[in-house]
């Protein structure tokens, strides 16, 4: 383990690193290292301990790669001090490969006949530049055989030869993968199949420094290469590169030109023939990683932003699935989420049955202590935006009303979890409460819904769906540990992100509440079937209980140090001296000291609360009124690499290009916005009520 190479690739101190690594392999997770383990860390986040766990596993695969290198050439007896030396130097796994390239078993190759036909040592005379032409030609008689039956073949024979060493050289190979990184450029050709009208024809003639081509550009040029409609292909300047051979291989070698002219021939041979393509296939399946990588990370930093979204404090929410045939579904849900009542109006055409409707709602209104209404934003959602505004108009007390994203309502309401969370409801009204949620508890009601289908990523079909699912879950599991959640009204998935728990011993707490009652310590926590003393460690700081008989337990305060914290309750002063002090005391670090005292200073705060607050309205907009010029305001939904997608009360969110974004030029949107901020001042700069698509403004 090189844990000097893991410090520098990291930025953590080499102790720290020993301390996450024993933490790691005790079965510590990472939330619980971030929160509670800081003195040992030296307060490593969340994000940093994550991306040190992957620098660490690579790490690993490199270690693991090296040792079976070792033992193959050690058993061929090809293995030198020297070797080994530049072997356990090496710490990736190309320049590892690159090393290891010379001494692999080769397919039949022209080098290898060439090889097996002892032509070798006529190579080393080739490449030594210390024979001229004639007398190489000379030399080659004596390699005559089936294969190669003249002198001139032969030598083309040991050009082969010379080729393959010239295209295994490691540090040739180092070389064109740097030039092609910085001085490469991609050229992107339509094929006859690729359609004129289609969204990749504007790639046909392409040719740009690849270094320059941003990402998701890039990403949608290999998916048109995937559909056989473009075709891509690198290069770098082969004059320049040229230069490069014969001052790295003949500036100091004396020789006729002649002899000069047929090594460079092989050099050249080696470059077109095998290191290039072999470079080129490389730097393809890293930009398309690259682009993977990034499209992953643009969805998973949405995806955090979502779950953070505040919660809004009701006495009970509306939820509204519009509808134009079926109707609009209604699902009434109380100030703790439960589900309370449902109707089904039709104010929207076909059926036009708008007073109807406002009985019904009205009713709905009078009987629950409903504040607020949350409306869907899928089909007919600007129709039922316009009834509530009108339904305010009509009544004397007007009540808020917002628009949320219904991505995944649909499957969420037809999935097991819903069938089990609801089993006497129609799908719809599952919908309509999921909806309701949203508003009321975001992040509990978001981590039931798959992440893919709730609207926020950029070309995820593209992406390499084992590394997006385990990126969104470490987001998820990040984000819900952060939060904490109440342990007498938390669902069982959203108990499996916790910290020690997972899937069954989510259910089993879930069981033990129906089963129990309500948890009134999180001690209790301990009588659950299969949750034993590490996890208890692992989870009991991230669990809340509002009412309970201790107020640390609506804390993050983790019970080891409930003792603490107690003393400091007691303590008449709270000077630095007397903490530290304290902290000796109960051998408590200064970190974690100083968490504490925060928990104690703010008890039952939620971290979301600090976030922006969601928009209400008591009026709609309607697309067929907009103008160009005119301001508007709106919530972001969805950031990609090329711009904004901004709920502006209209069936399809408006588009706020990247570079409509600042005045500034902006490498990503998230620069300076973030999922559910909320946006005044939008400008209108253009309306396509046929297709139904708004073009926006921030940059004024």
């Amino acid at each position: 383990m090189n844990i000097s190479y893991l410090s520098h690739t990291t930025g953590l101190k080499a102790g720290a690193i020993n301390n996450i690594i024993a933490l790691m392999d005790e079965g510590a997770s990472i939330p619980f290292i971030a929160r509670y383990r800081k003195d040992m860390t030296g307060g490593a986040t969340d994000e940093a301990l994550r991306a040190f766990d992957k620098a660490y596993q690579m790490h690993l695969k490199v270690l693991k790669r090296q040792s079976e290198i070792i033992k193959r050439l050690s058993e061929r007896e090809l293995l030198t001090d020297a070797l080994e030396s530049e072997i356990k130097e090496a710490h990736t796994l190309a320049s590892l490969e690159d090393i290891y390239l010379p001494y692999k078993g080769k397919k039949s190759t022209r080098a290898q006949t060439a090889l097996d036909a002892g032509l070798a040592s006529l190579a080393d005379k080739m490449q030594s530049m210390g024979y001229p032409v004639d007398r190489l030609t000379k030399e080659a008689t004596a390699f005559l055989s089936e294969h190669f039956s003249t002198a001139e073949e032969a030598l083309k024979g040991a050009g082969d030869i010379i080729a393959e060493r010239f295209s295994e050289n490691a540090k040739e190979r180092a070389y064109i993968r740097h030039q092609l990184a910085e001085y490469g450029r991609m050229t992107v050709k339509a094929k006859k199949s690729c359609d004129q009208e289609g969204p990749f024809f504007q790639f046909d003639g392409l040719n740009a420094l690849i270094k320059t081509i941003p990402l998701h550009r890039l990403m949608a040029i290999f998916r048109g290469e995937k559909s056989k409609a473009l075709r891509i292909s690198l290069e770098i300047n082969d004059v320049y590169y040229q230069s490069h051979i014969d001052n790295t291989y003949f500036r100091f070698k004396k020789g006729s030109q002649e002899a000069k002219a047929l090594l460079m021939e092989a050099y050249l041979d080696g470059f077109k023939r095998l290191l290039f393509p072999s470079i080129e296939r490389e730097i393809l399946s890293e930009l398309k990683s690259k682009c993977q990588e990034s499209a992953s990370d643009v969805f998973a930093r949405n995806l955090k932003e979502l779950l953070m979204t505040r919660p809004v404090k009701t006495n009970a929410v509306l939820g509204v699935d519009p509808g134009f045939k079926t109707g609009a579904k209604l699902a009434v849900i109380d100030k703790h989420g439960y589900y309370i009542d449902s109707a089904v109006i039709y104010p929207a055409p076909p059926h036009n049955k708008v007073h109807e409707a406002e009985k019904i709602v009205n009713r709905l209104l009078s009987q629950y202590p409903i504040d607020t209404i949350a409306i869907g934003n899928g089909t007919a959602s600007s129709e039922l935006q316009a009834f509530f505004s009108k339904l305010n108009e009509s009544n004397k007390e007007k009540v808020r009303f917002t628009v949320v994203s219904e991505a995944g309502a649909s499957v969420y309401s037809a999935s097991k979890l819903a069938a089990q969370e609801y089993p006497n409801l129609d799908v719809t009204i599952r919908g309509a409460i999921s909806i309701a949620s949203r508003l009321q508890n975001p992040m509990a009601e978001y981590v039931k819904i798959d992440p893919k289908s709730l609207g926020i990523g950029q070309y995820q079909h593209d992406v390499d769906q084992s590394m997006l699912e385990r990126k969104l879950h470490d987001v998820t599991e990040a984000v819900v540990n952060k939060v904490g959640v109440n342990l007498n009204t938390a669902s069982a998935k959203l108990l499996s992100y916790i910290s020690g728990i997972g899937p069954k011993l989510a259910e089993e707490i879930v069981h033990y509440r129906q089963q129990k009652g309500e948890f009134d310590s999180i001690f209790t926590l301990k009588k659950v079937k299969g949750l034993g003393s590490k996890s208890f460690e692992q989870c009991a700081g991230f669990m809340r209980i509002i009412s309970g008989k201790n107020m640390l337990d609506n804390t993050g305060v983790h019970p080891d140090h409930y003792s603490f914290a107690n003393a400091l309750l007691k303590s008449d002063s709270l000077t630095k001296d007397r903490v530290v002090i304290l902290a000796k005391e109960y051998d408590i670090g200064v970190k974690t000291a100083e968490d504490i005292i925060q928990e104690l200073e703010k008890p039952g705060l939620d971290p979301r609360d600090q976030l922006d607050a969601i928009p209400f309205s008591v009026t709609s907009t309607d697309i067929e009124n907009l103008k160009e010029g005119e301001y508007l305001s709106g919530v972001v939904r969805n950031i990609t690499d090329f711009g904004v997608f901004v709920d502006i009360g209209l069936k399809q969110d408006g588009m706020i290009h990247i570079s409509e974004l600042s005045q500034r030029r902006l490498s990503h949107p998230s620069e300076i916005v973030h999922i559910n901020q909320s946006l005044s001042r939008l400008k209108v700069i253009a309306v396509d009520i046929k297709k139904q698509r708004v073009s926006l403004s921030l940059k004024q």
